[in-house]
């Protein structure tokens, strides 16, 4: 099994694939030319966007995201959380939580995209040694 990509719905993919590439830097691998569907380079998986009209029409029940009350975080890792904050801000995000660091040692910090997804830029997260 892969974990290949996670898939977000969005009124306009377009202007969706574009504020992530603004916000975080991921260049656009594919958009469709019916602009339902689009990808963007992430690494080893993919994050994309479908539109909600295509899910409707493929018979699903698409529910607008809210930050809120959240039912998931995508999570970017980035060595300068501060940086990347101010440019996710600086493309349209809004701050839900400023940053700060953890008692573990991680720094992190909130924001929502334009469709009200819940993002998380942080630094990478000391694991445990296992066992």
């Amino acid at each position: 099994m892969n974990f290949r990509y996670t898939i977000l719905y969005v009124e306009d993919v377009r202007a969706s694939l574009d504020f992530f590439n603004r916000a975080f830097g991921f260049d656009i691998a594919f958009l469709h030319e019916s602009g339902d569907y689009g990808e963007l380079s992430t690494g080893a998986t993919k994050l994309a966007c479908s539109s909600m009209a295509l899910m409707r029409q493929l018979g699903k029940h698409p529910q607008k995201p809210s930050l809120h009350a959240p039912a998931f975080e995508l999570a970017f890792e980035t060595e300068n959380v501060t940086a990347a904050l101010a440019r996710a801000q600086k493309a349209g995000a809004t701050l839900v939580q400023a940053e700060r660091e953890m008692p573990w040692g991680q720094v992190i910090a909130y924001v929502g995209d334009p469709n009200g997804y819940l993002i998380e830029i942080c630094t990478p997260a000391q694991l445990p040694s296992p066992g």
